[in-house]
């Protein structure tokens, strides 16, 4: 167990001598989430953009120069799922096999989620998710429509109000969040709590979607013990649904904003869930993906790869007996798209805008992008 300390207090360190938020091209980005009318504009961190678009010539010139080789950042792609096999990990099985045997890694780690998130991360997990949060603009935007809410309530009379309007001024979902870590920072930033003390529906909603029944029961639970029962039962701000990424359980235009955090490389069909991401966007919805991804500086991708091969998996087995769950996660994040890849993907989906901005040199990254309106 010392051995196991050292390196998680090795990889904690080299961690945090690195900036959380790698630095790149800064570049301020408009949120395009229609409220009430009228379109918000949210913070966004340093990103790295990507365009497929060539670089126009000068209006003024009087010869062409050659076309410009292309980019390589905008390398070709194919489909995610290519014929009957995908992968498990570093394994070769079944389209049909790969969505049960992920469900059941999630099935054994379930009540100790937030365990493996520390050991994946060396706690660093917290401050990604923090970081998203910020991204996406939901505590300002809460605050615009708090303020909009109680002007109207003081000039509509009691007998005005019918309560026929049902409609949440900000929809907020977030996919593959069954335990609700992601989930609760937006009630707390939304002040959900709080505005459970008064009767009516919420005009914010949190949905958490997630394909795996015991990771919704361990939150649902945990919701309840944090916030008791009037957020889910009375003002509606927080629901837990059972669904699979790949084809959401939800109308088409029906939410602001999609949130998907360590949860994407897990879906076996990746530009399945991106279109379907987009189906249930409304128009100028946006779209947050924190994932975990490759890491860009030699050392601290030396590192990385040495705790999660080699201390990972044992820490599974110690602390939850359960070696192999840990085994698939580390491969998983190996398997999974780079960060240039699928911004592509996304673009091919049909999301404008596409970027990403990586964390801690690359060892997770926030994709995002647009719902055209």
């Amino acid at each position: 167990m010392t051995a196991a300390r050292r390196f998680v207090a090795n990889a904690a360190t080299a961690c945090t001598r690195h900036k959380i938020i790698s630095s790149s091209k800064a570049k301020g980005s408009i949120s395009q989430i229609s409220i009430a009318g009228s379109n918000h504009r949210a913070h966004s961190s340093t990103t790295i953009r990507h365009s497929s678009t060539a670089n126009r010539n000068d209006a003024a010139s009087t010869s062409s120069p050659p076309p410009p080789p292309p980019s390589p950042q905008s390398p070709p792609i194919g489909s995610y799922v290519s014929g009957p096999i995908t992968h498990f990990g570093y394994e070769s099985v079944s389209i049909n096999e790969k969505e049960g045997r992920v469900k059941k890694v999630f099935e054994n780690v379930a009540d100790n989620y937030d365990v493996m998130n520390d050991f994946m991360s060396a706690g660093l997990h917290r401050y990604w998710k923090d970081e998203l949060l910020r991204m996406t603009g939901v505590e300002p935007m809460a605050k615009a429509i708090r303020r909009r809410a109680s002007l109207n309530y003081a000039h509509v009379s009691d007998d005005d109000v019918d309560g026929s309007d049902n409609a949440s001024l900000l929809s907020i979902l977030d996919v593959a969040g069954g335990t609700g870590d992601v989930a609760f920072r937006f009630v707390d930033a939304a002040k959900c709590e709080e505005r459970a003390k008064s009767s009516g529906k919420d005009e914010i909603s949190v949905t958490v979607c997630d394909i795996n029944p015991e990771m919704l029961r361990v939150g649902e639970a945990r919701a309840r013990k944090k916030y008791g029962s009037a957020l889910l039962d009375d003002t509606s701000a927080l629901k837990f649904v059972e669904g699979n990424a790949q084809y959401l359980p939800f109308e088409d235009e029906s939410f602001d904003l999609y949130t998907i955090a360590f949860g994407l490389r897990n879906v076996t069909d990746v530009d399945m869930a991106l279109r379907d991401a987009l189906r249930v966007l409304k128009p100028g919805g946006r779209f947050l993906c924190l994932e975990f991804s490759h890491v860009t500086t030699v050392p601290l991708a030396t590192l990385y790869d040495a705790y999660s091969f080699n201390v990972i998996p044992k820490l599974g087995e110690m602390v939850a007996n359960d070696r192999d769950s840990y085994q698939y996660l580390v491969e998983s994040i190996r398997k999974f798209c780079t960060q240039e890849e699928l911004v592509s993907r996304m673009e091919a989906a049909g999301f404008e805008d596409a970027k990403y901005t990586n964390m801690t040199g690359g060892m997770v990254a926030v994709h995002e992008g647009w719902k055209p309106l």
